[in-house]
């Protein structure tokens, strides 16, 4: 019986990409904290203006929550080698990520009717640092929505299964990784304004 590289990993300790892949998420934390730690500290400096979230982040943020669990649905379907579910739940995920995608950008768009810009002479810091925020989680997003392809790209090739799922795992993480972190910033932006 021949053995894979995953399960040599296995019994060596945490696979190499599983330790890489907490280095990114502990370093993109470490991001964060300095955006909501600059946020708090501008805020008590005044002229901060206080305005309403776009209504749309709240649809974003239930798109996200639920395409976590469509990405555990499908890291489970992989590990009972249940590929055709691992695959539908796979593209759903990928597909409400997209939508997470479009909520904020048409979330930023409201801003925008509403007076709260980016930069220049009319916008704020209360603005700039939530465009900020929504757009660096964002362009994370892209990311992990490219990661999601790459994994269902193998999972059609049927590279991912019940013995091979460094891919599934990894992307489950960063996934799931994303998800809260959103949740985090969204319940940080509603709170401290």
């Amino acid at each position: 019986m021949e053995i894979t590289i995953e399960q040599k990993t296995q019994r060596r300790g945490t696979h190499p990409l599983k330790f890489i892949l907490w280095l990114f998420m502990v370093s993109i934390s470490m991001v964060f904290a300095a955006f909501t730690s600059a946020y708090i500290v501008r805020r008590g400096d005044g002229n901060w203006l206080i305005f309403e979230l776009p209504q749309l982040f709240w649809i974003s943020t239930a798109l996200i929550v639920v395409s976590s669990i469509t990405m555990h649905i499908a890291y489970l379907s992989a590990k009972k080698d249940n590929l055709s579910v691992m695959r539908t739940s796979l593209i759903i995920t990928t597909l409400l990520g997209i939508g997470f995608m479009v909520t904020q950008y048409l979330g930023w768009q409201e801003l925008q009717a509403n007076g709260i810009f980016l930069g220049g002479k009319d916008s704020n810091p209360a603005g700039s640092f939530v465009y900020v925020i929504s757009g660096v989680h964002a362009f994370h997003v892209v990311s992990g929505v490219i990661f999601l392809i790459i994994t269902l790209i193998q999972g059609l090739r049927y590279k991912i299964h019940s013995k091979q799922m460094i891919t599934m795992s990894l992307c489950t993480s960063y996934w799931h990784y994303l998800d809260l972190l959103w949740v985090y910033l969204f319940v940080f932006l509603l709170i401290i304004r």
